[in-house]
This record gives structure tokens, sequence and C-alpha cells, in this order.
């Protein structure tokens, strides 16, 4: 994910079965290729503090229980505006994982689940609903800044004097506490660096914050909605902010060092704390409210995305969960397809189901379709019917 300068070859999709028309992703009966260039390999040589090659895991811990309500406000983008307070949907919650260090050398990734908060910080946290957090940490340059972010990030959010009033400062408020807190701390490896995507609900409220090149996408009754900006150093918004910075970009890489333009860590970028920097820590927030619509969100970090597009893994995630109902091997499933897609990273997904039941089926009703015929062309028809 983070610097470096190998390229992997072509890869063919094998079982993906989608395509893209007039920059609309589309499905199709269960065949196509789908080619990508210009994935870049990482190769670190620090092991992790652990050689787990494979972790999973599952919570299905059911907080509300969902009622039946017909949701007729939707705008054209699928999301429902945050104004809205009319529906009485509550989100069960339901989260698996999978974790794989693919072909690289180690494991660099981190992640957490957690289904209901109230149980994981207790009554003396002054959370007032029910509530969920996911997060997906992507090291480079060594396992130290992932392992501390991921195990730190969700005290700095609740212990911000904005918690629980305004969720979207804490957590911005908390990204930043956390990378300042990882550079203060002289037993750790400051010169390492991570992604950071978290997901915060609250009731039927959805708070995506990240900062790197991970991704969040929501699963609308078969749509993909992208919660969440890839943050590379080309995009438009980012590269002006790097030069703005006094930042240069080489072939896609800030200052020819890193693949991403924001992350936690990797202080050896970044000078004195609290000065502006082209390597930021702030994240960019989406929120919007949870309709009976939104039927899961898969998060992953760029071992994924590099290799499957989000529609391609919402169709794909929402077919396996038809069939079995299961997050956890759902997201298994996702990393399999990823590995047989050649990913060359390490490979993090969650997949957060927000009801008890699976996606039901879509029903298409087949449209009339219109002929006409011109007066010139009836004439041409006429005449070859007459002889």
């Amino acid at each position: 994910m983070a610097a470096g300068t190998d390229f992997s070859p072509l890869f063919t999709d094998v079982e993906g079965g989608y395509r893209k028309d007039n920059g609309q992703i589309s499905v199709v009966k269960d065949e196509i290729t789908e080619n990508i260039d210009d994935l870049k390999q990482t190769l670190n040589s620090k092991p992790p503090r652990h050689l787990s090659v494979v972790r999973h895991s599952i919570s299905t811990t059911p907080l509300i229980s969902p009622t039946d309500v017909v949701d007729s406000d939707l705008g054209e983008s699928g999301i429902k505006p945050l104004s809205d307070t009319k529906s009485s949907f509550q989100p069960v919650f339901r989260s698996g994982s999978c974790a794989e260090k693919g072909p690289k050398q180690y494991m660099e990734d981190e992640h957490i689940c957690i289904d209901n908060l109230h149980q994981h910080l207790g009554e003396t946290a002054g959370f007032p609903s029910p509530g969920a957090f996911y997060g997906v940490f992507d090291g480079h340059g060594g396992t130290d800044a992932a392992w501390f972010i991921s195990n730190n990030i969700l005290n700095f959010i609740v212990e911000d004097s904005f918690f629980p009033v305004c969720l979207e400062k804490a957590i911005k408020s908390a990204f930043l506490k956390a990378d300042y807190a990882f550079a203060d701390n002289s037993s750790l490896d400051i010169s390492s660096g991570t992604t950071a995507l978290t997901a915060f609900i609250s009731g039927r409220t959805l708070i995506v914050a990240n900062a790197g090149d991970c991704r969040a996408v929501l699963g609308k009754r078969g749509k993909a909605i992208e919660m969440s900006i890839d943050h590379k150093p080309n995009y438009t918004s980012e590269r002006l902010r790097i030069e703005k910075l006094g930042g240069v970009i080489y072939d896609g890489y800030l200052n020819g060092q890193l693949s991403v333009s924001r992350a936690l860590g990797d202080w050896h970028m970044k000078g004195r704390k609290g000065a502006a920097s082209p390597l930021s820590a702030e994240p960019e927030l989406q929120e919007m409210l949870l309709t009976e619509d939104d039927e899961f969100l898969i998060m992953g970090c760029d071992g994924l995305w590099e290799v499957m597009s989000s529609q391609c893994a919402v169709t794909m995630a929402r077919r396996e969960l038809m069939l079995h109902n299961d997050p956890e091997r759902c997201s298994r499933e996702l990393v399999r397809e990823a590995l047989k897609r050649n990913t060359c990273d390490n490979l993090t997904v969650i997949v957060i189901c927000f009801a008890p039941d699976p996606p039901p089926r879509i029903e298409v009703v087949p449209g009339r379709v219109k002929r006409s015929i011109s007066a010139e062309g009836l004439n041409l028809l006429k005449g070859a019917l007459e002889g």
C-alpha cells in the first residue's frame, strides 16, 4: 500500500460478472473480463508483532429488532438526507471479517469489529443510543502504527470533549490526537505509518471517517454507494493540497516515497507536530441516516479495491448473503476472490449487516420496447412487400 516501485502483471476477472457502461457499473450474466493497470506492490522487510497468516472474526450481537417501514423519500442518489426522521427503521448490527497476508511477506493490517458499543464501553461512557464501531488500518513500514492506532482510536473518540454531542468533531479530533500520541511513544517506530478507515454508528446515523486509501462501500438494494474517497496523491483535490504545502508528486508517490496522501504515523515525513504537512492525518467524513434499503457495509483495505470495483464487491457480497446470510463467510469469499485476481497486498475485509434477514430478491419488471419507423422506411418496406 505504501512506497514501492514494482508492478504486478495484468489480471483477468474470472468470476466477477460485471461491466461498465457509460460510466455506470452494471451486472451482466456471469462472465466478463476486467483489466486493471498499474497495480503497485509493496515489499516491507520489518516483521510484524504477530505472524498470524489468516484471521477471521464474527460478531452477531443484535441491538434492536428492525420494524417494517415503507420508505418513499429516497433521492436520486439513493441516500436519504440526514434531516429525515420519519422512518422508524432501527438497524441490527452483525459483522464478520477476514484478514490474510496474501503474497506479502508480513501481515501489517489491523481491524476492529464492535457490534455493541454499550457492552464494550460500559454504561459510564455516556453513549445515549445503540451503536457500533468498526475500523480497518492498513500499515506500512512496519506494524507499529497500525497496531497503536487500532488499539487506541476508539478511546480517543469517546474521551473527546465533543463526544457524544457532536460525533463528527470527536472523530476528527481523535484521529489527530491518536497521531500525536503515536509520535510521543518512544517505544514504537514512529516512522511506520498506517491508513485509517472507521465507521461509527449511533442508532441510524452512520459516520464514515477515512484517511488513506482504504474504502467503505454501502450496499443499497444491490447498488454500490461509496462512503469514502481514496486519498491518492494524484487525486485532484489532494494534489492541489500537497502542492500548496510544498510537497511534490513523483510517479504517483508523495515526495517520491508514499502512495497515499493521508496517513497516521510516518513522522519522518511530517516534521513537527501541529505544522501543516503535505502528508495529512486529518480524515474526511461522510454521514448518512440508514434506512431499510441499506443492507450492508463493506470496509476493505486497498488490497481488495485494487482488483475489484465497488459495484463488483457489493454484487458479490449480496449474492453470498442471499445464499447463507453469514457476514464472516461473505468477507472470506471477498478475500478469496481478490486472491484469485492476483492482488499483491495484504487483505482485510469487514462486512457489516444492518438486518437479521438476508437481502431480498430484487424483482426487475421488464419494460415495454417501443419501436418506430420513418415515413421513408415505411415506403421502402411497402415497396419490398409489394414485389
